[in-house]
């Protein structure tokens, strides 16, 4: 098969490399320096340097180029959320679309399939999420993704594409559920890397934290459509486990830094990569007010990113709330915390 990559971050690199002993690859890079210094040095400096880039794999500044070389085969968004809408805009006539990116737009708070819906209808087009960090995907490090859509044959690609000994594929047609999971938990890992960075928090708030955040993240999920097993899965409590917790979790990492006292342009400058949770939150809050849908911890890390509540009140008046029952129904209504 050949694949093209648009993208040239942390996670499209790693999809990249992933994909290259099997099939041809293309990797696009926005900046034209950049993709000749990874040609060149056969190295991802900027984003992903621990990893070489294989022989085989092209790397080009060029996007009609790529998009080219994967007719007939797959071409796969690794852009940033605020590059979607660009990216589809300019998308060729037949050739299906399969993206990486986890968050709601900006401005519009659409995810994926809704800029999708609105920019080229019909357009078959999915999502690859799931509990990944670029780097071990990267080195061949057990991972396991799963590709939403509701085009079978699109599906079919994203397997034969990625699908190996250490990368394992599973599909779902569920692609709301699977973008709302991809999307909510970075803010969730905000919240528990704040309660990370708090030495008399300890563990069990941690627990709780990770545990009523997959609440909040299935009740959204629900009044936008999804299923709720879906939350169960890969893209829901498995990417919330490991973004919440991870080491290498930019987002966990914003977290630990505002509580240390780190003004949050600080916090971001000094991780030199995006925090989707960040550019998320706000659009995530909005949305579930406007559906009727409480989420308190994800309303706390905005009064938190936008300076209103300090980080370690925020958290500690979440860990005091009113006590009140849970069960199977607190996931599927509106209200809960």
């Amino acid at each position: 098969m050949k694949i093209a990559l648009l993208g040239a971050g942390a996670w499209g690199t790693a999809l990249a490399i992933a994909a290259t002993p099997r099939h041809e690859a293309t990797l696009w890079a926005r900046d034209p320096a950049q993709a000749a210094d990874m040609a060149r040095e056969r190295r991802n400096r900027r984003y992903l340097p621990e990893v070489p880039l294989p022989a085989g794999l092209r790397v080009t500044a060029d996007r009609d180029e790529a998009l080219a070389f994967a007719r007939g085969g797959l071409a796969v968004i690794a852009t940033p959320m605020a590059g979607l809408r660009g990216q589809l805009s300019a998308w060729p006539d037949g050739q299906a679309a399969l993206w990486l990116c986890k968050g709601f737009e900006a401005g519009s708070g659409a995810l994926g399939h809704e800029i999708a819906r609105e920019r080229r209808p019909g357009l078959p087009c999915g999502v690859l999420s799931g509990p990944s960090f670029a780097l071990e995907v990267a080195r061949g490090q057990p991972t396991a993704l799963v590709a939403a859509s509701i085009d079978a044959d699109l599906s079919a690609a994203a397997v034969e594409a990625f699908h190996g000994d250490a990368l394992r594929i599973y599909t779902t047609t569920d692609v709301i559920g699977v973008e709302v999971g991809g999307a909510v938990k970075n803010v969730l890992a905000i919240a528990t890397g704040i309660v990370d960075g708090m030495p008399e928090a300890g563990l069990n708030a941690r627990a709780a934290l990770i545990t009523r955040g997959l609440a909040e993240i299935t009740r959204l999920g629900l009044a936008l459509g999804a299923r709720a097993e879906t939350f169960m899965g890969l893209s829901g409590l498995g990417d919330l486990v490991l973004t919440a917790t991870g080491e290498l979790s930019r987002n966990r990492r914003v977290g630990l830094l505002l509580a240390a006292g780190q003004s949050l342009t600080d916090a971001l400058q000094s991780l030199g990569h995006v925090a989707e949770g960040v550019l998320s939150a706000p659009t995530v809050l909005r949305r579930a007010r406007a559906l009727g849908v409480e989420m308190p911890i994800t309303e706390a890390v905005v009064e938190v990113l936008e300076g209103r509540v300090a980080p370690v009140q925020a958290m500690v008046r979440l860990m005091t709330r009113q006590a009140r029952a849970e069960g199977v129904e607190d996931a599927g209504t509106s209200s809960g915390g």
